[in-house]
């Protein structure tokens, strides 16, 4: 089996005048506070490990009630990642709101869905695509497929993780809510950590306890937890 690169130039997705629109701020606002904070959870995934002694290379981020922030979440570690020198893979497994190749400008037909459905001519290559990021590269969901739930708890979405680790460092993989589909946990299940983003103020206390539950169920290595917007005080960071 081979990796297959698709060239592309794109530029990430710039912010909106009212700042609604998640954006790639490890890239159009390097000197904020939100930058730096995509910075700090870099560092600390580089230091996360296993359960044994090897470090954690495939992490999902995991959305226990974060909203429409969780894929420009992951896009922003997968970058920061990138930026500091590490071979980087972004992979896209919401096969149904398929959201980080608008982040980069990229298309989005072909990806996750079509090589897990066999795609003719493949030869067993993922169809990845080189962003704008040096070091960083990103597998699209490609078009949503009916039964997304059955691809990724296939044995060939093992196949495809074994082949992103190959190829990168790091894989990053985004994925829908944890408590809302079973893709995430079927995601959960085949990568080396979770980390399960949590948004102050709006993920209630039994959300995050169901998803935190739903994950260990399946055996996940649940690395930590994302907290996004929690208040704070002068001079401090604010993300």
């Amino acid at each position: 089996m081979s990796i297959e690169t698709t060239p592309a130039v794109a530029t990430p997705t710039a912010p909106s005048p009212a700042g609604r629109r998640p954006d790639l701020a490890v890239l159009t606002r390097p000197d904020s506070p939100e930058a730096e904070a995509f910075r700090a959870l870099r560092a600390s995934v580089k230091f996360s490990h296993t359960g044994g002694d090897q470090p954690a290379r495939s992490i999902l981020l995991a959305d226990a009630g974060a909203g429409a922030e969780r894929p420009a979440i992951a896009a922003n570690l997968a970058a920061a990642l990138a930026l500091a020198g590490d071979a980087t893979l972004l992979i896209d497994a919401d096969l149904r709101r398929p959201a980080l190749h608008a982040l980069f400008g990229l298309p989005n037909d072909d990806g996750v869905a079509s090589y897990l459905r066999g795609a003719p001519g493949r030869d067993g290559a993922l169809p990845l695509q080189a962003t704008a990021v040096p070091n960083l590269r990103l597998l699209p969901a490609g078009p949503p497929p009916p039964d997304p739930a059955e691809l990724l708890a296939s044995d060939r979405f093992r196949i495809l993780l074994a082949l992103a680790r190959e190829a990168a460092a790091f894989v990053i993989v985004d994925a829908p809510p944890v408590t809302a589909v079973a893709d995430a946990l079927s995601v959960a299940a085949a990568v080396d950590g979770v980390l399960l983003i949590v948004r102050s103020g709006r993920t209630r206390r039994t959300a995050a306890q169901r998803a935190k539950e739903q994950l260990l169920r399946v055996g996940a290595n649940l690395l930590g937890v994302v907290l996004t917007h929690a208040p704070a005080g002068r001079g401090e960071y604010r993300y």
